[in-house]
């Protein structure tokens, strides 16, 4: 799976808009869909800020374990099913 799908499932899986993660992050919804699709690369200051809202492990987030961890390493669940 590429870096940029699991920011969508993740984004998904917490019932948020591109919208609301773009204001997390302070950007604006058309630069986080960017970020989504894969066309431009998301800074390791954005994903620190994901990875501590969304208390799931850079590693996961950036697509270097299929594993997903917390912060503090036990097992993430997802609240919904991914396809």
């Amino acid at each position: 799976m590429n870096y940029y799908q699991r920011l969508r499932d993740i984004r998904h899986d917490h019932d948020l808009t591109q919208a609301q993660v773009a204001r997390i992050l302070r950007i604006g919804q058309s630069d986080y869909s960017k970020y989504e699709r894969g066309v431009n690369m998301m800074g390791v200051d954005k994903y620190l800020v994901l990875a501590k809202f969304y208390n799931v492990s850079l590693d996961y987030l950036t697509g270097l374990t299929n594993t997903p961890k917390t912060l503090d390493g036990s097992p993430y669940s997802f609240k919904k099913v991914k396809k």
